[in-house]
């Protein structure tokens, strides 16, 4: 599929393009498409991006303005049949037959293409294994330890809502950065607190001390790959409010939901009302979005 991809100059301007008067009534574009996570741009202000089929929305632009999203239907993002989502955008069937639903996904440690030893397509999983990984440090409220391609960072910080992240080795695959892991999460947490990150309730602390406590931990195989000098990164999210209390939409048992944008950190989208909808969570789903 051809992105399209607009920016909107401002809201007016917006509402023009795209905004019909029909006898002395506006009526408002909807744009619907399959939810998948949002595209992230790294700049002095993390850019965000929707794709929704025909049109790429920059998220940013539509801070401080009422949106609505309504459910409409399911789309596998591997099959695209409109079965009910299991799992990680995912029909049931899909989840448990793709490869790129592997149980190496979410257990990197679990990888064997670097043996030449197939889980589901040997093929797909050395194009995604035999690459670089980093096994680095991420404060989103919390010191975590995590993974991710190489090609993947900063965007996978960014994804968690990370403040702050420092890389600690730059392995050649992914099993080296899951036994990495593994290790040093016996010393360190593995998991965000997605209430205290979204609050912003930040934990002062130094990555790099943290970086060269752990490094005895680190397993003997990936011991060469540490960094010695790597610095942390940090970033900054468009949030306007913080919510004290964030409670999550759930999209199927609310079917429609309007509220006014107020920040954007992570995957979630925050709104004015403390309402919060992570959109990574919520992949397979058809929504009608609406300015």
């Amino acid at each position: 599929m051809k992105i399209r991809k607009f920016v909107l100059f401002d809201m007016e301007t917006k509402i023009a393009l795209k905004s019909k008067t029909i006898n002395s009534k506006t009526y408002y574009m909807k744009y619907q498409g399959v939810l998948k996570k949002m595209m992230t741009e790294n700049a002095t202000e993390i850019q965000y991006y929707l794709d929704m089929r025909a049109d790429f929305l920059n998220m940013n632009q539509l801070l401080n303005k009422e949106i609505s999203l309504s459910f409409v239907s399911y789309e596998c993002l591997n099959c695209y049949s409109d079965k009910e989502i299991y799992r990680q955008g995912y029909c049931k069937s899909c989840f448990f037959d793709a490869p790129n639903a592997g149980d190496w996904i979410m257990r990197p440690e679990l990888s064997t293409a670097h043996l030449d030893k197939e889980d589901r397509d040997l093929a797909y999983e050395k194009s995604v294994q035999l690459q670089p990984h980093i096994v680095y440090l991420a404060n989103s409220g919390n010191v975590k330890v995590g993974v991710t391609r190489e090609t993947q960072v900063p965007t996978r910080w960014i994804d968690q809502g990370a403040h702050e992240a420092i890389e600690i080795v730059a392995v050649p695959n992914r099993y080296l950065a899951g036994i990495t892991e593994v290790a040093l999460k016996k010393h360190v947490g593995d998991k965000t607190n997605w209430r205290k990150m979204l609050k912003n309730e930040i934990e002062e602390v130094s990555l790099v001390e943290w970086r060269e406590r752990l490094k005895e931990y680190i397993p003997e195989e990936a011991a060469s790959y540490f960094i010695e000098n790597s610095t942390v990164t940090n970033l900054n999210f468009p949030v306007i409010k913080y919510p004290e209390k964030p409670k999550s939409l759930n999209i199927i048992k609310t079917p429609s939901y309007k509220g006014v944008l107020v920040g954007i950190k992570g995957q979630y989208l925050i709104f004015e009302d403390q309402t919060v909808f992570n959109v990574r969570s919520n992949e397979g789903l058809v929504v009608s979005l609406e300015l």
